[in-house]
């Protein structure tokens, strides 16, 4: 068990799950990821197992086939994988946040028919707000849906979608104006659509398709792309919830969950990135000792170690306060801003460690120095976390009077 980032008060259960997602990562991850990385391929295997654990079923309620455990045990499980390999996390994250979409805000049929089989693994889901012409600005999304009958019809084009070709079901937010009056708030007339698709690429249904991966630095393996709706057809009872108009709230909530998801991620690389760094410093001689006796490289541990410990307290903080059924957004902006900003730093540190060893392929550290960027981004940039973080903070600490 690590030294760093412990949880106090976890339950025997908690422990036990996040004992044998340990035993997985180190045994089934670690040996193998950074080849597949470098190849850029995706780790069906890797993937299997996680389906044995019964990890895609992990906060899916009992009755749905799932463990029904709490957003703070899948993160710390989150935190595990992504310590073995970040790619295998974001696989999981984006189905998790459909899960939790579905559970949350679905109509009874959309629980039932979804849920068990995405407990299973059968079922595996991605969720899509961003277009190619947007970035942080939701409300300028332009993918659109019009009621046509019993159907709604999507046009538009959708961008950076986490697991786009491997998904069978995706969430796509769109406007859709119907019953919405011209001048009504942007983010009070859209929409989510739950999408079904044959995994693959090209044309996946009619109307839909998903083209080939997009070439990334890093974040390797899992496969990202576009998604492109023309003239797609999809029945009125797929929209999440049943009701227009609520896409904005729906996809808002999911991706709290989501920002929890991108700190534990954050803490997971960090954590490896240490454990890479203290381990390089302790076999490594200059000057007739380990460079670890180095006073300089010590300082670089001490503060190395000290951002894992205070990113995975935030981590914990946001998702034990989502748990509690509070609002989050503060928590889980100021634990995505810090664990990614952490990890960051934390991996460049372990990079300078391992001096010129770190710039060759053959070590771990520089896929980690790769992996590390993608966190600055995904779930919002840090830009967006302060404005969310100070906005919040002004409604707390609002003057009286």
């Amino acid at each position: 068990m690590s030294r760093l980032a412990r949880t106090a008060g976890l339950t025997d259960v908690q422990e036990e799950i996040l004992s044998t997602v340990r035993d997985f990562v180190d045994k089934e991850i670690i040996p193998v990821a950074t080849a597949l990385e470098h190849r850029d391929e995706y780790p069906t295997e890797i993937v299997e197992g996680l389906k044995e654990l019964g990890l895609f079923g992990l906060m899916i309620p009992e009755e749905y086939g799932g463990l029904g455990e709490s957003l703070l045990t899948y993160a710390l499980c989150v935190e595990e994988i992504a310590r073995g390999w970040m790619s295998v996390s974001g696989i999981i994250n984006t189905h998790f946040i459909v899960a939790y979409m579905l559970k949350q805000h679905g109509t009874r049929e959309q629980r039932d028919t979804f849920l068990p089989r995405m407990a299973l693994g059968e079922v595996r889901g991605a969720f899509s707000m961003s277009e190619p012409a947007l970035g942080s600005d939701v409300s300028a999304i332009t993918s659109k849906g019009v009621r046509e009958g019993d159907e709604y019809v999507l046009n538009g084009q959708k961008m950076w979608l986490t697991n786009g070709g491997t998904s069978t079901l995706v969430a796509v937010l769109c406007r859709s104006d119907e019953g919405h009056p011209e001048g009504t708030p942007p983010h009070k007339s859209m929409t989510t659509f739950l999408v079904e698709k044959e995994a693959g690429f090209g044309e996946v249904r009619p109307g839909l398709t998903i083209p080939g991966k997009i070439d990334k630095m890093g974040y390797k393996g899992v496969d990202t792309t576009e998604l492109i709706m023309d003239g797609l057809r999809i029945p009125a009872n797929r929209v999440l919830g049943g009701t227009t108009g609520r896409g904005f709230y729906q996809m808002m909530d999911g991706v709290e969950v989501g920002r929890v998801n991108v700190a534990a991620r954050g803490c997971g690389v960090a954590q490896r990135a240490f454990e890479l760094g203290v381990s390089y410093a302790q076999q490594r001689q200059t000057f007739g000792k380990p460079i670890a006796q180095h006073q300089a490289i010590q300082f670089k541990l001490a503060e190395m170690a000290t951002k894992v410990e205070a990113a995975h307290a935030m981590m914990v903080n946001a998702a034990r306060k989502k748990d509690s059924g509070e609002r989050n957004d503060l928590e889980a902006g100021m634990a995505k801003y810090l664990a990614s900003e952490y990890c960051k730093e934390v991996v460049e540190d372990a990079f300078r460690i391992h001096g010129g060893y770190g710039f060759s392929k053959e070590y771990e550290i520089e896929r980690l120095y790769r992996e590390a960027p993608m966190l600055l981004i995904g779930e919002g940039t840090a830009e967006i976390q302060k404005m969310i973080i100070g906005r919040r903070l002004l409604e707390e600490y609002r003057l009286q009077g």
